[in-house]
């Protein structure tokens, strides 16, 4: 494991192997009525997020779990890099400074104080959260800074989410696919419900500061949703540049050095990242069901047409 991520990739190895330990309704707990792993969240944390003060230049990158956050947050990294023109003594100082103030990989995570040591965080800060809109520090919209939102088909999210619940020691197991399907079509998951997520972020979709791109363009062409999401956020990069961090940080070479980036957690945050693996998992009622419920909650909004849920969620 690369030496310079250590501190904050043992921080996360340690709570997984604790995670081992504890009782499963250890495991979780409840914040205005969602459920966040307790291994890497704390109630107090949550309780001071209005502390945060974002900065104009943040880059942030909001999206559900397993909707490719993980993934993009390398992405978003080697833009800025790339962009800033930063020596390899910079981009190591940079990622040691991270390290040293315990900043861990999402806004949620970690200790309250952690606020404060984010003030020191030199330009840009990329900030990646799962939260939603209503629970996100009152700062990041006072700030304007320009947010990312990342989306992906809920049939592929399901499969992806379920994977990873039976694979990561923090979060409670299911006995069966049937009996997750349930909690994932009732919200009863960490971080909520995902409809219930893009219903409020769709409420959104007209702020200047937002832009949403989806997984599946991602896989399409990452080339060029890439420079999308370069021209957004301000990153200066010739179209050569662009084309050297798309290979750089395809999925695959990210899946094939995740041990040295993210440690043991590499294997479990990396599965398949295609389009169309719950095709092998739903039934033809489950897949029904969550086409009427996507009709309910975000069929003809803004958010719904962007996603193409007819493209990618027909049997």
């Amino acid at each position: 494991m690369d030496k310079s991520r250590k501190t904050v990739a043992e921080y996360m190895e340690k709570a997984l192997a604790d995670s081992k330990e504890a009782a499963p309704e250890d495991l979780l707990f409840s914040y205005k009525g969602t459920l966040y792993p307790a291994a890497f969240c704390n109630l107090e944390t949550f309780q001071v997020l209005d502390s945060f003060e974002a900065r104009s230049d943040d880059v942030i990158l909001v999206g559900y779990p397993r909707n490719g956050t993980n993934w993009l947050d390398q992405v978003l990294n080697d833009l800025e890099i790339t962009a800033a023109k930063y020596t390899k003594e910079e981009i190591n100082e940079r990622i040691n400074t991270k390290n040293e103030l315990l900043v861990l990989p999402r806004l949620e995570l970690g200790d309250p104080e952690k606020f404060k040591r984010m003030k020191e965080l030199p330009f840009r800060r990329i900030i990646v959260t799962h939260l939603s809109p209503e629970v996100l520090p009152k700062s990041i919209f006072k700030s304007k800074a320009k947010i990312l939102l990342l989306v992906r088909n809920p049939k592929d999210t399901a499969v992806s989410y379920f994977h990873f619940h039976n694979n990561i020691p923090t979060l409670p197991s299911f006995s069966s696919w049937d009996e997750y399907f349930t909690a994932f079509m009732h919200g009863k998951l960490c971080w909520g419900s995902y409809f219930g997520y893009l219903v409020e972020w769709n409420k959104h979709m007209d702020d200047e500061n937002v832009m949403v791109i989806t997984y599946e363009e991602l896989k399409e062409n990452q080339t060029l949703g890439l420079k999308k999401i370069a021209d957004f956020f301000g990153f200066s990069l010739s179209e050569e540049e662009i084309q050297t961090v798309a290979e750089k940080s395809s999925f695959e070479a990210m899946k094939e050095k995740s041990f040295k980036t993210h440690g043991t957690f590499g294997k479990i945050l990396f599965r398949k990242g295609i389009v169309g693996d719950w095709k092998d998992h739903f039934s033809e009622a489950q897949s029904k069901e969550m086409d009427r419920k996507f009709e309910v909650c975000l069929a003809g909004t803004k958010l719904g047409e962007k996603m193409k849920y007819g493209v990618y969620c027909n049997a």
